[in-house]
């Protein structure tokens, strides 16, 4: 396969045949598409963002103007810096064959760096895979953190309505985010046909809604000149430092854009940030800082003290809407990221459901749905309003956003072929600025903060025993397996009995003869007519061309090599992509084919190079495995199963 490292030219034909695919489905559509599921997150931001800056930058004191201008400047620079500059202009450039997010970024940079060294397993290209770990680890905590956060702060709405509602805000949020959770096996097809269309509503009201607080206080305008917000940080010392860490809540939803790039494409997504979403965002935001400066008292809940109190009531029902929108999304990139990383070997296989006919990215995980949905209620009911949750909210996706910077570095230098001084230039501001947040962010730490650090943690772990106890399997099965080329060569001097049909022995190692092939010889004394020793492969892209699945390689009369490659974002099909192996000339009867796997029941070894508790935590990992022959999609009716036992 051709190497990426080649880019520009490679990685531009790749984004552009994506560009051409999103251009005939209609940008309009597209469009509004790329507004109800990228901006879902960052669009309901407006609910708790400058309210938590302001009250950080008072510091439990008075709320003065100098405060609320100093804050809603630093708010519209993080977004015109962090999301327009660093994300909608520059890193949905750096795109994995018309893929974005942290793993795509992690497989395009491994992809470079393994190219450059020469070595899948260099130092860099380790690095690099942490790194992957680190960010999607992080992840999670932002999937937690998310749906509990924004859901919770749009019914705190209708405490403003009368204090008699205030007991029912938590059990109203738990209410709805089980009713949400309990809908995603449902698959979101159809719902998320409205998404776009109520999340352009969601733009045009809060933007509004602001017009009538700017016109009585037009001095807020002054907030779009930098000056406030630098000035603001020089003069306030520690309290400026923790007011950046509550102003980072504006910018959160931004991974999004990256990771949703494959869906929409990156004209669609551009073109809403600059056109409808950042226009409405800062009008809000400018707006809110006027309300505060006339009114101070305002700062309780600024955004929907904005609108008149007939509105209060249609306006906690739209904000619910949208915080649901905006879970959804994390959620359905919950999913996505664990499908990626059960390709890229980071986690075991899991079920894995398509609830769309037409949608490839509509799935459904099971066990990462009650994960989730546990986690988020726990959070709900521990920290029971938003104020108190919005000190977890920022390390996660600061985290992501810093490792996001050091990929984009690599790409940058490697597979863009600028110089690592041009590509330093380019990013280091960016970097510092993102770890400059996280370290505001890291203060948060005892108040909330380290939930997200705990989720991430846990996630990295279970991700780096999985993919070590993996590979010193591998390294121990192949140390006992027999060579393939040896077997073959000695059955064809005595062959055994035959038996009509075909097999099919799948193995992660084509070298060795597969465990199941050896026990099936040694047990049953046969051999069938055809053999087929089959290699399943994850490709460093999101997709594989159909031209480009299948590899075959004779080794006798009744021997044959077939590897299978899927890219990263694919469930492998076994049977569909052997259809194509037919075409290729391999008599292929799928009613005459037998396919051995093997199940190995693991036991901890005395020496294994992972700690003993490594060991049981792998072994339990393997145990919670989706069976092969589900996860392969084999007809369950043509499989023989031989059971073997290994140390690890």
């Amino acid at each position: 396969m051709k190497s990426d490292v080649t880019a520009p030219a490679s990685e531009a034909t790749a984004a552009n045949g994506h560009g051409e695919a999103h251009s005939a489905a209609g940008l309009k559509a597209l469009l509004i598409g790329s507004i109800g599921v990228v901006y879902g997150d960052i669009g309901t931001s407006p609910l708790y963002a400058l309210r938590e800056a302001v009250v950080a930058a008072s510091n439990g004191g008075e709320v003065t103007s100098v405060a609320v201008m100093g804050v809603t400047s630093l708010i519209l620079w993080a977004l015109i810096i962090v999301v327009t500059l660093k994300y909608v202009l520059i890193l949905l450039r750096a795109d994995n064959h018309g893929e974005g997010g942290t793993l795509a970024l992690m497989a395009l940079a491994q992809r470079a760096v393994t190219k450059a060294t020469g070595s899948a397993t260099s130092k860099a290209a380790s690095i690099i895979v942490l790194l992957g770990i680190a960010s999607g680890a992080l992840f999670y905590g932002d999937a937690v953190i998310t749906p509990a956060l924004s859901v919770l702060s749009a019914i705190e709405g209708i405490k403003l309505v009368t204090e008699a509602l205030e007991p029912y805000v938590v059990p109203l949020t738990v209410l709805i985010l089980v009713a949400l959770f309990a809908a995603q096996s449902r698959g979101t097809a159809r719902v998320a046909a409205f998404f776009g269309p109520i999340m352009c509503i969601w733009f045009g009201v809060i933007a509004i809604g602001a017009i009538m607080p700017i016109m009585r206080r037009p001095e807020i305008l002054l907030a779009l000149n930098p000056v406030h917000a630098v000035a603001f940080m020089l003069h306030h010392g520690i309290i400026g430092f923790v007011t950046l860490g509550a102003v980072f809540l504006a910018v959160t939803g931004a991974e999004a854009l990256y990771a949703d790039l494959g869906h929409f494409g990156k004209r669609p997504i551009q073109t809403a940030w600059l056109f409808i979403v950042l226009p409405s965002l800062a009008l809000n935001y400018l707006g809110q800082g006027a309300l505060v400066i006339a009114d101070p008292k305002a700062i309780e809940n600024p955004f929907y003290r904005m609108f008149p109190e007939w509105a209060l009531i249609p306006m906690v029902a739209l904000s619910t809407v949208a915080t649901v929108i905006a879970s959804q999304a994390v959620i359905t990139g919950a999913y996505s990221l664990t499908q990626q990383a059960i390709q890229l070997g980071l986690l075991p296989r899991f079920e894995i459901r398509h609830t769309s006919e037409s949608q490839f990215g509509q799935i459904y995980i099971p066990r990462i749905n009650i994960l989730l949905l546990i986690a988020v209620m726990l959070l709900v009911l521990m920290f029971r309003s938003s104020s108190a949750l919005a000190s977890a909210y920022g390390i996660s996706v600061t985290g992501t956003m810093v490792v996001t910077g050091m990929m984009g570095f690599v790409v940058i230098w490697r597979v863009w072929r600028w110089s690592p001084i041009a590509a330093a230039a380019l990013i280091a501001p960016f970097l510092f600025l993102d770890l400059t947040f996280l370290a505001a962010n890291l203060l948060k730490v005892l108040e909330g903060g380290w939930v997200p650090l705990a989720l991430g943690g846990i996630v990295m772990l279970l991700m780096y025993t999985w993919r070590r106890g993996t590979k010193l399997l591998f390294e121990k099965s192949r140390k006992l397996e027999f060579p393939l080329a040896e077997l073959v060569t000695m059955l064809e001097k005595r062959p055994p009995q035959r038996v009509p049909g075909t097999a099919v022995f799948l193995t992660s190692d084509p070298i060795s003869a597969p465990t199941a092939l050896m026990h099936s010889l040694k047990h049953y004394k046969v051999l069938h007519e055809k053999n087929v020793i089959l290699t399943i492969e994850t490709a460093a892209t999101p997709r594989v061309h159909p031209s480009e699945r299948v590899r075959l390689e004779q080794v006798s009369n009744t021997f044959t090599k077939v590897a299978l490659k899927f890219g990263f974002m694919e469930s492998p099909n076994v049977p569909k992509a052997l259809a194509i192996a037919r075409k290729l000339g391999w008599q292929f009867d799928i009613m005459s084919t037998s396919f051995f796997l093997s199940r190995r029941a693991l036991k901890p070894a005395a020496h294994s190079g992972m700690p003993r508790w490594q060991d049981h935590l792998f072994i339990a990992l393997s145990r919670t495995a989706n069976d092969a022959t589900d996860y392969f999609q084999i007809p369950s009716g043509r499989v023989v199963e031989v059971g073997t036992q290994v140390t690890v």
